[in-house]
C-alpha cells in the first residue's frame, strides 16, 4: 500500500512502456484465448460455427466496451485524487465506480438478451448461424457483469501504479480460459457451448483476483455509503457517460462493418471474425496504451505538470509508430500460416490477406484516436472524446464502407473502414495536442 503518485516523476517513456506492456500482456492473454477459441471451433470443420462466433463477438464486444467506459472513470478519478494526495477521496471513487459499473452492466446485459433475435437479424446472422450465436450469447452475456466490475477494479490498480496487478487480473482470466477450452470443447464434446462456459469461468477469475488485489494489497475499497455515493455520482457520470458513448462507438461501427460484409456471405464473415480475434492479440499493446497513459495523465494533471503531459503524448506516438510498423511486417510474413491454421476458404482468405498485406499499418491511426480519447477523458473533456469516437463510427465509417463496398465488394468494406481510421486518427491527435496547450496557458495564467 502506498500514497505515492509515482508518475509525477521519473522517465515518462519508461512509465508508458511498463504500464502499456504489462496491461497489454494481460489483455493479450484473454485475446489469445479468444483466438484459440476461434481456432478450436474452426477445427470442428463447420465454417458456420466460426461465423456464429463472429456475430456473437460483436455483441460481447459491445457489452465489454460499455464496461471499459465505466472503468475509465475509475482510472481518471482515482489517479487524479492520488496525484492531489487525497487518498480517502480515491477510495470513495473506487468503490462507487464499481457499484455504478455493476448497475450499468446489468442494464446493458438485460437489454441485449431481451433483444437478441432482432440484434442478430440486424447483423445479418441467419438460420443455424443465428441459432448458434444466440445459444452462445445466452451463456456468456450474464458473466459480462462480473467482467465489468473486474475491469473497473483493474483500472483502479493502474491508477495507483500497480501495473503488475492489473496485468495479473486479465492474465488470470486468460489462463483459466486456456485450460478449460480444450477440456470442454473436445474432451467433453460440448463444442461452442464448451467455449462459452470456459469464457464464463474466465470472467469470474478476473472479477475475483481484481477485487482481492484492490482491497487486500492497496486497501482502496471502503464501505459504501449513500452519502459518499451521492457525492461521487456526478463526477463519475461526468466521465463515465461520455466514455461509455466513446467506447460504444467502436463496436457499433464494427457491427455496421459486419453487416456490410454479411451481404457477401458467411465465408467472408468467417474471415472477418478471424481478424476480429487476431488483431487484438497482435495490437493489444495499442489497445492498452490509452488505458495505460490515463493514470499518467491523471496524476500529472493533478500535480499540474504540463511538460510531462505534453511529453506523454509525444512519447506515446513514437512508441505506437515503432510497434505498429513491426507488427504489420510480421503479419505480412505469417499471413499464409494464419490462413492455413484456420482452414479458411478462398473468400475468407482474401479478407485476411488484404488486412495483413496492406491495412494492418493503419492501426497507428487507431492508436492516435485511443491516445487522444485518453487525453480528453483525463483532462476534463470526455465529451470531446465521445464526439470523435461517434464521428469515427458514423461519418468516418459508413460512407467510406459504402464506397469501398460499391467499388471492391467485401474487400472494399475493410478498405473503407481503414480510410476512415486514418482521417479521424490524425484529427483526434491534433485536437488533443491543442487541448493540452490551451489548458496549460489557462492554468498558468490563473496561477
Amino acid at each position: 500500500m502506498t500514497d505515492t503518485a509515482k508518475f509525477v516523476q521519473g522517465s515518462l517513456m519508461r512509465h508508458i512502456i511498463v504500464m502499456a506492456s504489462t496491461s497489454a500482456f494481460g489483455l493479450m492473454s484473454i485475446f489469445m484465448v479468444d483466438l484459440l477459441d476461434m481456432w478450436f471451433i474452426s477445427l470442428l470443420g463447420d465454417p458456420d460455427l466460426v461465423a456464429a462466433i463472429g456475430f456473437a463477438s460483436t455483441l460481447t464486444f459491445l457489452a465489454t466496451s460499455i464496461s471499459i467506459g465505466t472503468s475509465i472513470a475509475a482510472g481518471a478519478l482515482v489517479s487524479r485524487s492520488l496525484g492531489a494526495k487525497d487518498r480517502e477521496k480515491a477510495r470513495q471513487f473506487a468503490i462507487n465506480v464499481l457499484i455504478i459499473a455493476a448497475i450499468v452492466s446489468v442494464s446493458t446485459v438485460t437489454i441485449i438478451i431481451l433483444s437478441l433475435d432482432q440484434l442478430l437479424y440486424w447483423l445479418g446472422a441467419k438460420g443455424n448461424v443465428a441459432a448458434v450465436a444466440k445459444d452462445y450469447l445466452r451463456i456468456v452475456l450474464p458473466a459480462a457483469i462480473l467482467l465489468a466490475v473486474g475491469l473497473g477494479a483493474s483500472a483502479v490498480l493502474r491508477a495507483v501504479g500497480d501495473a503488475k496487478g492489473a496485468m495479473l487480473c486479465t492474465l488470470s482470466g486468460g489462463v483459466v480460459n486456456a485450460i478449460l477450452d480444450p477440456i470442454l470443447i473436445f474432451s467433453l464434446e460440448l463444442g461452442v457451448t464448451g467455449a462459452a462456459i470456459a469464457s464464463v469461468f474466465a470472467r469470474l477469475a478476473v472479477f475475483t483476483y481484481a477485487l482481492y488485489r484492490v482491497h487486500y494489497k492497496h486497501r482502496l475499497l471502503t464501505i459504501p455509503t449513500i452519502a459518499s455515493f451521492k457525492s461521487c455520482l456526478r463526477p463519475i457520470l461526468h466521465i463515465a457517460l461520455p466514455a461509455i458513448v466513446t467506447n460504444m462507438a467502436t463496436p457499433l461501427g464494427n457491427a455496421y462493418v459486419t453487416s456490410a460484409i454479411a451481404v457477401y456471405g458467411s465465408s467472408y464473415v468467417a474471415g472477418y471474425a478471424v481478424l476480429g480475434r487476431l488483431t487484438p492479440v497482435c495490437f493489444g499493446f495499442v489497445f492498452s496504451l490509452s488505458g495505460a497513459i490515463g493514470p499518467i495523465l491523471g496524476q500529472n494533471f493533478g500535480a499540474r505538470q504540463w511538460d510531462r503531459i505534453e511529453r506523454t503524448l509525444s512519447d506515446s506516438l513514437l512508441i505506437m509508430v515503432v510497434f505498429c510498423t513491426g507488427v504489420s511486417a510480421l503479419l505480412w510474413l505469417v499471413q499464409d500460416f494464419v490462413i492455413n491454421a484456420f482452414k479458411l476458404n478462398p473468400q475468407a482468405a482474401d479478407i485476411v490477406s488484404l488486412f495483413c498485406t496492406y491495412l494492418a499499418i493503419t492501426f497507428v491511426f487507431n492508436g492516435m484516436l485511443f491516445t487522444a480519447n485518453a487525453t480528453f477523458n483525463n483532462l476534463n473533456s470526455p465529451r470531446i472524446a465521445s464526439t470523435l469516437s461517434v464521428g469515427k463510427a458514423t461519418i468516418g465509417t459508413i460512407p467510406f464502407v459504402m464506397l469501398g463496398s460499391y467499388y471492391w465488394q467485401a474487400n472494399g468494406v475493410l478498405i473503407g473502414q481503414a480510410v476512415g481510421s486514418v482521417l479521424f486518427g490524425v484529427l483526434a491527435y491534433w485536437m488533443a495536442l491543442l487541448k493540452v496547450k490551451r489548458m496549460r496557458k489557462a492554468y498558468e495564467r490563473d496561477d
